[in-house]
């Protein structure tokens, strides 16, 4: 039997044991040239599977990030640069007041007011800022504070003889002393979102065609107060040495009453002077969804805030521009447009927005209500009265401007990050020539 070693003097794996060696000497000297110019050895292989995978989806993930980003300010940008020649535009008369609109805010179902904040502030402000109009708030925390709001101020228009109260009707009667002229023309009010629509439109209403004066108080309320009233008398003689409590914060107003019903619409009469046409109004979107189940709905809304931006820029440079029509009216449905406006927002609210409030009961069981169950304007369809309805406006964009908006260039620099608008900086720092010195001596 052959002896399967081989002789000392001949090994089997001598050649292919010296082409390892030699590649793997030269894979481990690096390229003269990246010698030269600092960099180190490169990578031998690939990374493993898993972090290629991560690598893919974390790329992916930031370039869908930073392209929406930079499309939602182009979109913003743009239709700012559509509005702005307004701001330039010379003023006729110096005394007279300028065009204010009204901003209508209201904390989203199951949210509270600063989301609300920051959706006006990123998508709103800054083509109003760019116009250079003024504008006010009218902000709401809880439902029916912008149906009060509303209501109350056209209810104060209706009294011209009132006595001034606000702060702003005391400088509108200093105004009117000093022969201070008013803008003519369309002022406008921003309605955002779905659940201040319908409180404005209910506003419109209530204002309008409800009493001037308020509605009785219910017995049962009058009879609590009146018993809180005299165990607080009692307990004043009873108590000599009153405990000193700490001061605490002035409550807020309690929110009053609806002044009337939706079904006392017909019945109503209008009002003497009541204007042949309103305010025009613009309702403006607020997508808002919660939830865990929910997560890439809202993800899904993220990565596409460009389109919003693009179709809130539109409405709102619509009430800059002040161009304004009727509402329309489906045939199809028999519903008109302040009706279904917004009315794909309703299907993101919570659910605790449908369910019915059971009245509060007294303390020995009964049912007696201590107080009238609140309004659910959110939940109920929006009524609509056609006096009321008729006279109502919407802001509406001209082709011709959307046309000249299509065709404004937002310069790159202005919708850049840091990370490029630095590096930009620093290639211009390094090929600018230094201006000549006049010190200099000439060579």
């Amino acid at each position: 039997m052959a002896d399967p070693t081989p002789p000392s003097g001949q090994p089997a794996a001598s050649a292919p044991a010296a082409a390892n060696s030699g590649a793997a000497y030269k894979a481990a000297t690096p390229n003269p040239a990246f010698r030269m110019m600092g960099i180190p050895y490169l990578p031998k292989k690939l990374p493993s599977r898993n972090w290629m995978i991560f690598f893919a989806i974390t790329g992916s993930l930031s370039a869908a990030i930073i392209y929406d980003k930079r499309e939602k300010k182009r979109a913003t940008a743009r239709w700012a640069r559509a509005v702005s020649h307004l701001a330039r535009e010379p003023i006729s008369d110096p005394n007279q007041l300028p065009r204010k609109l009204t901003i209508f805010l209201e904390s989203p179902p199951g949210d509270g007011l600063r989301v609300a904040q920051d959706h006006f502030t990123e998508y709103i402000k800054p083509v109003l800022a760019a116009s250079g109009l003024d504008w006010e708030f009218v902000q709401g925390r809880k439902q029916g504070d912008i149906r009060a709001a509303v209501a109350e101020r056209i209810r104060r228009t209706r009294e011209p003889e009132a006595v001034a109260q606000t702060k702003d009707e005391i400088i509108e009667e200093v105004r009117k002393k000093n022969n201070t002229p008013q803008w003519h023309g369309a002022k406008g009010d921003i309605v955002v979102g779905r659940h201040t629509w319908k409180e404005y439109v209910r506003g419109l209403h209530e204002g309008w065609l409800g009493p001037l004066t308020p509605p009785p108080e219910p017995e049962p309320v009058k009879k609590l107060e009146e018993a809180g009233a005299l165990d607080g008398s009692e307990g004043e003689k009873q108590e000599t040495k009153p405990e000193e409590k700490p001061e605490q914060k002035p409550e807020r107003p309690p929110q009053p009453p609806p002044y009337n019903t939706t079904n006392d619409y017909p019945t109503s009469a209008l009002p003497m002077f009541i204007p042949a046409e309103f305010s025009p109004s613009s309702p403006i979107e607020f997508p808002h969804i919660l939830g865990f189940s929910n997560t890439f709905i809202r993800l899904r809304r993220f990565l596409n805030r460009r389109h919003l931006a693009d179709d809130i820029g539109r409405e709102v440079a619509a009430v800059c521009l002040a161009a304004a029509r009727e509402y329309h009216e489906d045939a199809d449905l028999s519903r008109s447009e302040q009706q279904t406006a917004l009315e794909h927002e309703e299907k993101d609210w919570v659910k605790s927005v449908w369910k019915d409030e059971k009245p509060k009961e007294e303390e020995n069981g009964s049912a007696a209500p201590t107080a009238p169950p609140p309004e659910k304007i959110w939940a109920s369809p929006v009524v609509l009265d056609p006096r009321i309805a008729m006279r109502m406006r919407r802001f509406e964009i001209q082709p011709e401007e959307v046309a000249r908006a299509k065709e404004i260039v937002v310069p790159e620099e202005e919708i850049e990050g840091w990370i490029k608008g630095s590096l930009r900086s620093l290639y211009r720092w390094a090929i600018s020539k230094p201006e000549p010195n006049p010190s200099w001596p000439d060579e």
